[in-house]
Protein backbone atom coordinates (compact mmCIF):
# COMPACT_ATOMS: atom_id res chain seq x y z
CA UNK A 1 0.00 0.00 0.00
CA UNK A 2 1.19 3.53 -0.85
CA UNK A 3 1.50 6.43 1.62
CA UNK A 4 -0.61 9.38 1.27
CA UNK A 5 2.35 11.82 1.39
CA UNK A 6 1.80 15.43 3.61
CA UNK A 7 -0.82 17.85 1.48
CA UNK A 8 1.60 20.46 0.20
CA UNK A 9 0.28 24.33 1.14
CA UNK A 10 -0.86 26.11 -1.79
CA UNK A 11 1.65 27.63 -3.73
CA UNK A 12 3.21 27.57 -7.51
CA UNK A 13 6.39 25.76 -5.91
CA UNK A 14 3.80 23.33 -4.78
CA UNK A 15 2.48 22.85 -8.27
CA UNK A 16 5.72 22.46 -9.61
CA UNK A 17 6.41 19.54 -7.11
CA UNK A 18 3.44 17.60 -7.46
CA UNK A 19 3.61 18.01 -11.18
CA UNK A 20 6.67 16.66 -11.67
CA UNK A 21 6.50 13.61 -9.34
CA UNK A 22 2.48 12.91 -10.53
CA UNK A 23 2.36 9.79 -12.84
CA UNK A 24 -1.08 10.35 -13.07
CA UNK A 25 -3.38 13.43 -13.82
CA UNK A 26 -3.03 16.22 -11.41
CA UNK A 27 -6.60 17.99 -12.64
CA UNK A 28 -7.51 21.66 -12.51
CA UNK A 29 -10.57 23.62 -13.63
CA UNK A 30 -9.82 26.63 -15.68
CA UNK A 31 -10.34 28.98 -15.57
CA UNK A 32 -11.50 28.55 -11.81
CA UNK A 33 -15.36 29.36 -10.93
CA UNK A 34 -15.49 32.91 -10.22
CA UNK A 35 -14.49 33.30 -6.76
CA UNK A 36 -12.91 29.88 -6.42
CA UNK A 37 -9.35 29.61 -4.93
CA UNK A 38 -6.63 26.98 -5.27
CA UNK A 39 -6.61 25.29 -1.82
CA UNK A 40 -4.08 23.11 -1.45
CA UNK A 41 -2.86 19.52 -3.42
CA UNK A 42 -2.06 15.86 -2.13
CA UNK A 43 -0.69 12.80 -3.68
CA UNK A 44 0.09 9.40 -3.05
CA UNK A 45 2.79 7.75 -3.95
CA UNK A 46 6.19 7.64 -2.75
CA UNK A 47 9.94 8.71 -4.52
CA UNK A 48 10.55 5.20 -6.49
CA UNK A 49 6.48 4.98 -7.81
CA UNK A 50 5.92 8.65 -8.11
CA UNK A 51 2.46 10.12 -7.53
CA UNK A 52 0.10 7.49 -8.31
CA UNK A 53 -3.25 9.22 -7.00
CA UNK A 54 -3.50 13.28 -6.60
CA UNK A 55 -5.58 15.79 -5.20
CA UNK A 56 -6.21 19.51 -5.94
CA UNK A 57 -8.38 21.52 -3.34
CA UNK A 58 -10.37 24.43 -4.15
CA UNK A 59 -12.46 26.39 -1.95
CA UNK A 60 -15.12 29.25 -3.18
CA UNK A 61 -18.47 30.29 -2.93
CA UNK A 62 -21.37 27.97 -1.96
CA UNK A 63 -24.63 27.98 -3.95
CA UNK A 64 -26.64 28.61 -0.81
CA UNK A 65 -24.35 30.48 2.03
CA UNK A 66 -21.03 30.03 3.46
CA UNK A 67 -18.10 28.76 1.82
CA UNK A 68 -17.76 25.25 -0.09
CA UNK A 69 -14.56 23.32 -0.76
CA UNK A 70 -13.97 20.93 -3.75
CA UNK A 71 -11.54 18.16 -3.99
CA UNK A 72 -10.79 17.04 -7.65
CA UNK A 73 -8.87 13.51 -7.64
CA UNK A 74 -6.97 11.22 -10.13
CA UNK A 75 -6.18 8.18 -9.23
CA UNK A 76 -4.72 4.72 -10.88
CA UNK A 77 -7.36 1.45 -9.93
CA UNK A 78 -7.18 0.53 -6.45
CA UNK A 79 -5.12 3.14 -4.81
CA UNK A 80 -8.37 4.38 -2.74
CA UNK A 81 -7.65 7.90 -2.19
CA UNK A 82 -11.40 8.92 -3.81
CA UNK A 83 -13.29 6.25 -2.16
CA UNK A 84 -11.21 7.46 0.96
CA UNK A 85 -11.97 11.48 0.78
CA UNK A 86 -15.54 10.37 -0.37
CA UNK A 87 -16.12 8.50 2.91
CA UNK A 88 -16.63 4.65 1.50
CA UNK A 89 -14.76 1.59 2.65
CA UNK A 90 -13.29 0.09 -0.50
CA UNK A 91 -10.86 1.52 -2.98
CA UNK A 92 -13.48 2.08 -5.94
CA UNK A 93 -17.46 3.69 -5.93
CA UNK A 94 -18.64 0.32 -5.99
CA UNK A 95 -20.94 -2.47 -8.11
CA UNK A 96 -23.27 -0.32 -9.83
CA UNK A 97 -22.12 2.91 -9.29
CA UNK A 98 -22.24 3.51 -13.06
CA UNK A 99 -25.68 1.79 -13.99
CA UNK A 100 -27.92 4.29 -16.09
CA UNK A 101 -26.92 7.84 -18.30
CA UNK A 102 -24.39 9.45 -15.71
CA UNK A 103 -25.40 12.62 -13.77
CA UNK A 104 -23.19 14.80 -14.94
CA UNK A 105 -20.62 15.83 -18.11
CA UNK A 106 -17.29 17.79 -17.29
CA UNK A 107 -14.53 18.66 -20.23
CA UNK A 108 -11.66 16.98 -19.87
CA UNK A 109 -9.07 18.45 -22.32
CA UNK A 110 -11.26 19.24 -24.67
CA UNK A 111 -13.69 15.96 -23.96
CA UNK A 112 -16.84 15.59 -22.45
CA UNK A 113 -16.38 12.75 -19.58
CA UNK A 114 -19.19 11.19 -17.91
CA UNK A 115 -19.67 11.31 -14.04
CA UNK A 116 -22.38 9.45 -12.24
CA UNK A 117 -23.41 10.28 -8.54
CA UNK A 118 -22.25 7.65 -5.70
CA UNK A 119 -24.89 7.80 -3.91
CA UNK A 120 -23.42 5.58 -0.74
CA UNK A 121 -21.47 8.55 0.34
CA UNK A 122 -22.38 10.54 3.63
CA UNK A 123 -24.83 12.98 2.99
CA UNK A 124 -22.58 15.81 3.95
CA UNK A 125 -20.86 15.87 0.33
CA UNK A 126 -21.41 15.59 -3.05
CA UNK A 127 -19.46 12.72 -5.25
CA UNK A 128 -19.46 12.14 -8.66
CA UNK A 129 -16.86 9.49 -9.68
CA UNK A 130 -15.68 8.80 -13.56
CA UNK A 131 -12.77 7.39 -15.69
CA UNK A 132 -10.33 9.64 -17.80
CA UNK A 133 -7.05 8.82 -19.03
CA UNK A 134 -7.65 5.35 -18.26
CA UNK A 135 -7.93 6.61 -14.16
CA UNK A 136 -10.27 7.12 -12.08
CA UNK A 137 -11.60 10.71 -11.97
CA UNK A 138 -13.52 11.85 -8.73
CA UNK A 139 -14.77 15.48 -7.55
CA UNK A 140 -16.20 15.53 -4.13
CA UNK A 141 -18.13 18.64 -2.98
CA UNK A 142 -18.82 19.79 0.99
CA UNK A 143 -21.02 20.59 1.68
CA UNK A 144 -23.68 18.43 -0.63
CA UNK A 145 -24.79 21.43 -2.61
CA UNK A 146 -21.49 22.00 -4.13
CA UNK A 147 -22.59 18.89 -6.11
CA UNK A 148 -24.42 21.61 -8.15
CA UNK A 149 -21.06 23.28 -9.06
CA UNK A 150 -19.95 19.54 -10.57
CA UNK A 151 -23.14 19.26 -12.48
CA UNK A 152 -24.08 22.74 -13.62
CA UNK A 153 -20.72 24.64 -13.87
CA UNK A 154 -19.66 22.99 -17.25
CA UNK A 155 -15.87 22.61 -15.34
CA UNK A 156 -13.21 22.22 -18.25
CA UNK A 157 -10.32 20.30 -16.60
CA UNK A 158 -6.85 20.43 -17.93
CA UNK A 159 -3.95 18.52 -16.78
CA UNK A 160 -1.12 20.41 -14.62
CA UNK A 161 1.45 17.85 -15.79
CA UNK A 162 1.01 19.20 -19.03
CA UNK A 163 0.43 23.59 -19.25
CA UNK A 164 2.49 26.10 -18.75
CA UNK A 165 2.75 27.86 -15.53
CA UNK A 166 -0.29 29.21 -15.02
CA UNK A 167 -1.27 32.47 -12.74
CA UNK A 168 -3.19 30.61 -10.14
CA UNK A 169 -5.03 32.36 -7.65
CA UNK A 170 -4.23 30.52 -4.08
CA UNK A 171 -5.86 30.57 -0.60
CA UNK A 172 -5.87 29.53 2.57
CA UNK A 173 -4.96 25.57 3.04
CA UNK A 174 -7.68 23.33 3.17
CA UNK A 175 -8.44 21.33 6.19
CA UNK A 176 -10.17 18.53 4.16
CA UNK A 177 -6.72 17.50 3.22
CA UNK A 178 -5.72 16.67 6.35
CA UNK A 179 -8.89 14.20 6.90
Amino acid sequence: MLPFQPPKLPSTAAIELIRLSSVVPVWLPWPLPPGWLVTGFGEVGDERSGGRASVVALSGPSVTHGPADLLIIAEEPGIGLGAAFAGLDGPDPGQGFDDGPPNAKIDVLGHPTALWCVTTAPDDRAVYAGEALGNWLWTIGWPAEAGCLIALAQLSLLDLRETAPLDVPFGAFSPKLEG
